[in-house]
């Protein structure tokens, strides 16, 4: 597993429940207490392994965990990078979950070593969506459910989201529903670093 996805695990452990509970499970599940260098690789077992034990440790479902962890990915101020990588897929969520296909080559472009699984995005019309995601990453159909949540919310769109079925090497399909683009006032989004 890549080694910005198990950083970004550790960095929401630790920003979401202390420095404590992530040395906890890091220890637990076989993780030096420093945690992971995000330019290396690692076995998926250590992810699997790691996500097992936060869950049990912090007596959560692991895909509640997972989508927690989408959701942290663009909402927490640490991870405003991933949130303009997003941001830059539209200017309303209809096309960002349009752009969601072009992600991971967008992605590469940032993160050459960051390997996401493949997106494909059907329009099924009635302001009705779906989200297949390829194989990769087991759970990415929990983490993408909260990033889709955390991201209708900031572009200020009111959307249901449905899980639909998962494989076990991480492909996913995820249901769309877009009741009301403009229900809120967005969060502002400028394309450089400031906000």
């Amino acid at each position: 597993m890549n080694g910005l996805i198990n950083r970004a695990i550790q960095c929401f452990l630790r920003d979401g429940w202390g420095a404590a509970a992530w040395q906890d499970a890091a220890r637990a599940s076989g993780v030096p207490a420093r945690g992971f260098e995000p330019m290396l690789t690692y076995p998926p077992e250590v992810t699997e392994r790691l996500l097992q034990v936060a869950a049990d440790r912090l007596n959560r479902d692991r895909d509640c965990l997972l989508e927690d962890l989408g959701t942290y990915l663009v909402s927490h101020p640490s991870r405003a990078a991933v949130r303009r990588l997003l941001r830059f897929g539209g200017t309303d969520f209809p096309d960002f979950l349009q752009s969601l296909e072009d992600l991971p080559a967008r992605a590469r472009l940032a993160l050459p070593d960051l390997v996401l699984p493949a997106m494909r995005v059907t329009v099924l019309g009635d302001q009705r969506f779906v989200l297949r995601i390829g194989d990769g990453f087991p759970g990415a159909g929990a983490v993408a459910r909260g990033l889709l949540r955390a991201m209708a919310d900031d572009y200020g769109a009111l959307a249901l989201l449905e899980a639909g079925p998962e494989g076990s090497a991480g492909a996913a399909e995820v249901t769309i529903r877009l009741l009301d683009p403009a229900h809120a006032e967005g969060r502002s989004f400028t394309l450089g670093a400031r906000e």
